[in-house]
């Protein structure tokens, strides 16, 4: 399934999901420039678990070595497919978690959902040589936001079966729900893997899995008044409705 566009009007510019967007284009165009060097820089920028770790035993001296790559991992990607697919999804999601939180508490919501993607990553593959590289950690937990606050929102959606596309407009709560349901299920599976976490295609599916919660989880202590009012009306009346942005 893939996601076209929702019926949620924002209520202003949402400049800030739109500089993630251009900062990623400007990454990947340079990444493009290597050539041969970019496995190196991908080496030295990805986020690696058992470098981490190694690192964080060395001292303080070392921290600042170990901590980078958390933040700098969310913005490599290793290919345009990687890159147009994450860009898209944020996009589309983006803008109303943006809306409700305000620019500067949307930036730090989507940096801390990164680098708590790629912890909860970590917890399953410690020993992990693989870099791990993407904005899909973040974009999963700005998707676990958007499900939480505008779980009846209507979502334009692509489903293409062998030739034949089909739109649908699906509940929010039903796309993403299905969509964390699957990332979940990989990321059962990939517990046999050497790496564990990955699968053989190299996703990361736990960072995906850690980036929906820990984005729910970020929500409110991060969100104003009017989102925290939001979300306690919706845990009373029990039912999903669409994103009130008034």
């Amino acid at each position: 399934m893939f996601p076209l566009k929702d019926n949620i009007p924002s209520s202003r510019p949402s400049y800030v999901n739109y500089l993630i967007i251009g900062v990623n284009l400007l990454v990947f165009f340079w990444e493009l420039s290597l050539g041969v060097d970019l496995q190196k820089v991908a080496a030295v920028l990805g986020f690696v678990p058992a470098r981490f770790l190694g690192l964080l035993a060395q001292g303080a001296a070392a921290w600042p070595t170990a901590v980078a790559p958390l933040f700098t991992s969310l913005f490599l990607h290793g290919g345009w497919l990687h890159l147009l697919g994450n860009l898209w999804f944020l996009y589309v999601f983006g803008d109303n978690v943006e809306d409700i939180l305000g620019r500067g508490r949307y930036l730090a919501f989507y940096l801390g959902c990164g680098v708590g993607a790629n912890f909860i990553y970590l917890m399953f593959a410690p020993v992990s040589t693989t870099p791990l590289i993407g904005a899909s950690g973040a974009i999963a937990g700005v998707m676990g936001a958007y499900f939480a606050l505008f779980p009846g929102a209507r979502v334009l959606t692509l489903i293409p079966i062998v030739f034949i596309p089909i739109f649908l407009e699906l509940p929010a709560y039903i796309f993403l729900g299905y969509w964390f349901l699957l990332q979940f299920i990989y990321a059962t599976f990939s517990l046999g893997a050497v790496d564990s976490g990955t699968a053989a295609g190299g996703v990361a599916w736990w960072a995906h899995v850690g980036g929906f919660l820990v984005g729910i989880l970020l929500l409110y202590p991060l969100a104003p008044l009017r989102a925290k009012t939001l979300l306690k009306q919706r845990r009373k009346r029990g039912a999903p409705e669409a994103g009130d942005q008034s």
